[in-house]
């Protein structure tokens, strides 16, 4: 447990201590806290950890590898000047209704030498712009559409193309369950599709044979036209002999006794004493769409987390053991942040740079507006806001 967890647990026992005590009198108070204890205790017994099992993915194109002892790698640190670049995207919605969404988008980049980030850059380190997506009939069928308008006219060309923008409302990539995909989560794809690009021209102009880029998340492609762009990247990258990564916040893995993957590998891992930094290659992905290695990566000795970090499979099979402790030796220097332990600081300055707040959605919605006010379509637009924000209303409503 990092120091920040142990102030959040701290935190909410005193909110409830503090809680049981200015509210003894209520009976259901009590009666939560025992539901509540309960429910852990059921489900105490119901996550048997006997039984590790193996990683289990359900997807025959990935070949996954059994865990023991012997699969652990334990990170050699060899000093390197690789240098790392980490790619992250943000956006948000500012204005919405059941047939378009406006979003502001940002993609930040940064690179770094272990602990230390490189100043200067040939492109822009931030990428913002608008996107609106919006639905069509055609085909006999709703499509939705997306138009992308950057804040600086010179950073048009690191958009996608709109034309890649256009996805069919009942494809199963973008639904939830039966129901026609929502708005708002095909227009989050255009942030997605745009890392890929920016990610393309962070190679081109920025690295050097050797140095690495990391994406934030997998280097899987889920959306229709999306491979594009990665095969895009992998043609760029190999060319200038650029390794392609990513390491993803969280995971949903599973092993075939219904665990957590890394909660699992790190459970093998303390069974086993397993000690310092280390990397562990759990499977191996050989789709057209996700052909990469998995490893379950500890960065940070002091750290009690573990990463999901994949790696371009062919580019993968090319490393040496000393170049790949190469890289990993970048990214433990880049995961001694004090604040989180274990998870590279090239990745939480990513986010932070990319990120889009609240208070920026309301001055973004202010400038929106104003203008649908100044073509004085207000008319036009409100009617179609009005079937979707009921629930924000009654939000505000009950405080």
């Amino acid at each position: 447990m990092n120091q920040v967890e142990g102030r959040l647990i701290g935190y909410h026992t005193s909110s409830l201590d503090n809680l049981l005590r200015h509210t003894a009198e209520r009976e259901d108070v009590f009666m939560s806290v025992e539901a509540a204890r309960r429910l852990v205790q059921n489900l105490d017994v119901k996550i048997r950890e006997d039984e590790l099992g193996n990683p289990f993915f359900g997807d025959p194109s990935v070949r996954p590898f059994p865990l023991k002892r012997e699969g652990f790698r334990l990170v050699n640190l060899i000093k390197s000047p690789r240098k790392v670049a980490f790619i992250d995207g943000g956006n948000q919605e500012i204005l919405g209704a059941p047939n378009f969404s406006i979003q502001v988008n940002r993609i930040y980049f940064a690179i770094w030498i272990g602990k230390e980030r490189r100043s200067e850059q040939q492109i822009p380190k931030r990428l913002e712009f608008f996107s609106a997506t919006y639905s069509n009939f055609r085909n006999n069928g709703i499509y939705y559409d997306t138009t992308v308008v950057p804040t600086k006219k010179d950073q048009a060309t690191f958009l996608p193309d709109e034309k890649d923008l256009s996805f069919n409302s009942l494809d199963r990539r973008v639904t939830v369950g039966t129901q026609r995909a929502d708005i708002e989560l095909v227009s989050s794809i255009t942030r997605r599709f745009s890392e890929w690009e920016f990610a393309c021209h962070v190679v081109e102009n920025e690295l050097e044979p050797g140095d690495v880029i990391i994406m934030d998340g997998t280097l899987q492609t889920t959306f229709a036209n999306e491979y594009k762009y990665l095969t895009k990247l992998y043609k760029i990258a190999q060319k200038k002999e650029i390794i392609v990564t990513g390491l993803s916040k969280t995971s949903t893995l599973f092993t075939d006794t219904g665990l957590s993957l890394l909660g699992a590998v790190n459970k093998l891992a303390d069974e086993c004493k397993i000690e310092g930094e280390w990397y562990y290659p759990v499977a191996e992905a050989t789709s057209k769409d996700h052909n990469v290695m998995i490893l379950v990566v500890k960065l940070n000795k002091i750290s009690d987390r573990v990463f999901r970090y994949e790696i371009q499979r062919d580019q993968f099979k090319q490393l040496s053991e000393p170049q790949l402790n190469e890289i990993l030796t970048q990214l433990i220097n880049n995961s001694t942040d004090a604040t989180f332990p274990g998870y590279p600081y090239g990745l939480i300055d990513a986010d932070r740079f990319a990120r889009v707040s609240y208070d920026e959605v309301e001055y973004y919605r202010g400038i929106v507006l104003s203008q649908i006010s100044n073509l004085g379509r207000w008319g036009k637009f409100a009617r179609h806001i009005l079937a979707k924000d009921s629930h924000s209303i009654l939000n505000m409503l009950v405080g």
